[in-house]
């Protein structure tokens, strides 16, 4: 854009000054989306987006359609300023350099474009992105209803709803189409009420944060030019509401723009520790013993970022490796994608080696331990352990075999017995349970009230 003219290189070096690993510059004509691919074959970590914006929908023709669907196949841009008049050719498909249509869609609230002419040229790129295999990034302003009616009858389930200004409810039914929500600087004003109660609650899987260069500039710098680096601020107020921490906000955003976009590399190997906020968790096992329907693991291989899925189950001295010296974290949890207690012995070996360095110990658990082993294993865990979370999941035995599947028989009524038995050996107990249709919350509450220990009501799809 012609407000990055007199500094262009300069905003893109404090981008990558701020930590930024990879730009995706956004076309909205055919001028900025020469710009946009021109940058993406300047610069190695800057990607490119093509497409025509809803303000520019009247001056789009069938030339307009045959040219965007030719840089989405094979790009071959002339550049006119460079002095050579040489020739650039961008590869996509295979390329990683263009990887969006968009920026496209729906702008009630100016008109620039009658409405009519919108809504067919949003569907005519809505339809090439499904041809080429690329995201599409939306622009949706007070046109709720036809944008929702024109993605539902593309069936497009990849793209991201850009510098969402929605409610929830707009939110929840992109978010069921499979697009992304991404926030940009408004969710930092004071009045972003509605888009702060969003960038809250919405799950890790479907959050991405933008500037919408050079608009919007985040609190801090609001009425300046804004530029990439500055989307720092957004990222931190994003982290503030969700109540984590700025390094998990940018691990979370940053892979679900990879995923989304395919641009740059995958942890490969799952993770044996993993931190969130200023807690360190341990993921010992992917082995469990409920199959509960709303579980993660079965859906992806990710929490808040880190990649839990295990080749192999981590040794006890690859685990004191990893964890380095306990006692920088608030607790060490034993957690991960399955039940630690099915490792009994590498728990309390490590909780013993943790205990001894200063650090404190909170074992999240199925409560199955005592089924697990045939024993009572609670008194070998005394002194080694701080605090225990186990998932309750249900308010009876029925509804806990219908959404957590377990392997045993009177599983939920062992549970109870093991929390009871547990207040014995471990200072402090919390049972969990996940908000879900068919569990009666209340009458949760009333088991855990009569065991005298906490509970903790989880939100579905809110992990970590």
């Amino acid at each position: 854009m012609d407000a990055f003219a007199p500094d262009r290189e300069n905003v893109i070096q404090r981008a990558r000054d701020a930590g930024i690993e990879a730009l995706i510059t956004v076309g909205s004509d055919l001028k900025s989306s020469i710009g946009s691919l021109e940058l993406s074959r300047k610069y190695d970590f800057i990607y490119s987006s093509v497409g025509i914006h809803p303000h520019d929908a009247k001056d789009f023709t069938e030339e307009t359609y045959k040219q965007l669907k030719e840089w989405g196949t094979k790009f071959r841009i002339q550049d006119e300023k460079l002095k050579n008049h040489e020739s650039c050719i961008v590869h996509h498909a295979s390329s990683p350099k263009v990887v969006a249509v968009g920026e496209t869609g729906l702008d009630y609230h100016y008109d620039n474009s009658p409405r009519e002419i919108q809504r067919e040229v949003f569907r005519k790129q809505l339809e090439l992105a499904g041809e080429l295999g690329l995201p599409v990034i939306i622009h949706s302003r007070e046109s709720k209803k036809d944008t929702l009616e024109i993605l539902k009858e593309s069936g497009i389930n990849r793209g991201v709803m850009h510098c969402f200004s929605g409610d929830m409810d707009m939110a929840e039914r992109v978010m069921e189409m499979g697009l992304y929500i991404s926030i940009a600087g408004p969710v930092t004003f004071k009045n972003a009420k509605i888009l702060g109660w969003i960038a809250k609650t919405i799950p890790d899987d479907y959050l991405l944060i933008e500037t919408d260069a050079p608009y919007l500039a985040p609190g801090p710098l609001r009425g300046k030019r804004n530029e990439p680096a500055f989307v720092k601020h957004t990222a931190e107020k994003i982290a503030e509401l969700r109540g984590i921490s700025f390094e998990d906000i940018a691990r979370i955003t940053t892979l679900n723009a990879k995923r989304l976009f395919r641009i740059g590399g995958f942890p490969r190997e799952g993770e044996i520790t993993y931190k969130i906020r200023d807690s360190l968790y341990l993921n010992i096992t992917n082995r469990c013993t409920n199959r509960c329907s709303f579980c993660v693991r079965f859906h992806s291989d990710y929490v808040k970022g880190h990649n839990l899925r295990l080749s192999d189950e981590p040794t006890e001295e690859e685990l004191k490796a990893a964890i380095g010296d306990p006692s920088e974290y608030r607790e060490v949890v034993f957690c991960g994608y399955g039940e630690p207690l099915l490792r009994l012995d590498i728990v309390k070996g490590l909780s013993i080696w943790i205990k001894e360095r200063g650090g404190k110990v909170r074992i999240n658990t199925n409560g199955h331990g005592n089924l697990i082993h045939r024993r009572n294993v609670l008194p070998e865990l005394k002194g080694m352990v701080d605090s225990i979370s186990v998932s309750l999941d249900a308010h009876d035995e029925e509804t806990y075999n219908r959404i957590c599947a377990p392997a045993f028989k009177n599983a939920f009524h062992e549970i109870i017995l093991f929390m009871r038995e547990a207040k014995k050996y471990i200072p402090d107990i919390q049972a969990t349970v996940v908000e879900m249709a068919g569990v009666d919350i209340e009458r949760c509450r009333k088991i855990t009230d009569e065991l005298g220990i906490k509970l903790r009501v989880r939100k579905l799809d809110v992990v970590g």
